[in-house]
């Protein structure tokens, strides 16, 4: 489990996290919702050691992650950043093989690779093994970059908007991915997201974050409701349920009297 305690965080006069505490499940997939400027990516990147807090803590399976050296933190902790500024020319292959740098750091062992494999096999990247990333689609590049951290094998996913700027297909593609890291491989994965209708159907959990600080959280199904979601987004909302499951339906609001 993941813990955060009492954050803080500001830049100059602009606060961006105001005592931020909550819990992301272990072995669960929980999403980060919430209005641009809500400081969910911030707080992303403070639990992967990207940023530090003003104050605060941030807890990995009841120890404090400074206390952690940067080794150890690096086999517990994958964090895929929004910006892949990639200007390297490699193969998919290539890429993925950067996620076991905290193992063999560049001298790849019979472990590596399997590593490898694995990773490409369980996203079905095996035919773009050999093709250059500039080369790729944008849902492809990504798929190239969550595979590589997969093949790091950590047992937390950090990932901020990970279906940004892709297609429906892909989108699909990456979470139906996620959730079967936690289901079949039992990781915990935690995203920064803005499709609510993603999130409804695919999360364990929900972190809501509004204006700095956390407006709620809990299981999908506490979440996910009309006046919670209006609350958040202040705009209207109507829950769909059907077989295949959740429809949060915000597209033509009504109007107010």
């Amino acid at each position: 489990m993941i813990h955060i305690n009492n954050i803080h965080k500001s830049y100059g006069k602009k606060t961006v996290l105001n005592d931020v505490s909550t819990s992301f499940p272990k072995g669960q997939l929980t999403s980060l919702i919430g209005p641009n400027g809500a400081g969910k990516t911030t707080l992303l990147m403070m639990m992967g050691r990207l940023l530090k807090a003003d104050s605060g803590e941030i807890f990995l399976d009841d120890q404090n992650i400074k206390d952690i050296p940067i080794s150890v933190f690096a086999k517990n902790v994958a964090i895929l950043r929004q910006s892949q500024d990639f200007t390297m020319r490699l193969t998919v292959e290539e890429l993925v093989a950067f996620g076991r740098f905290p193992y063999s750091r560049g001298s790849l062992t019979k472990e590596d690779y399997q590593a490898i494999n694995d990773a490409l096999a369980f996203l079905s990247l095996e035919p773009l093994r050999q093709s250059y990333i500039d080369e790729l689609s944008g849902g492809q590049r990504q798929m190239a970059f969550l595979a590589m951290t997969i093949a790091q094998q950590t047992e937390y996913l950090l990932l901020d908007e990970p279906l940004n700027n892709l297609d429906m297909k892909h989108a699909v593609q990456i979470m139906r991915a996620l959730r079967r890291l936690c289901d079949e491989k039992k990781r915990t994965v935690i995203l920064v997201i803005h499709d609510i209708n993603f999130a409804a159907n695919y999360s364990d959990h929900i972190v809501a974050m509004k204006s700095g600080a956390v407006h709620d959280s809990g299981p999908v199904k506490d979440m996910v409701t009309e006046e919670g979601l209006k609350a958040l987004y202040e705009i209207e909302f109507e829950i769909l349920q059907s077989k295949r499951g959740i429809v949060c339906n915000y597209f033509n609001p009504q109007e107010e009297c």
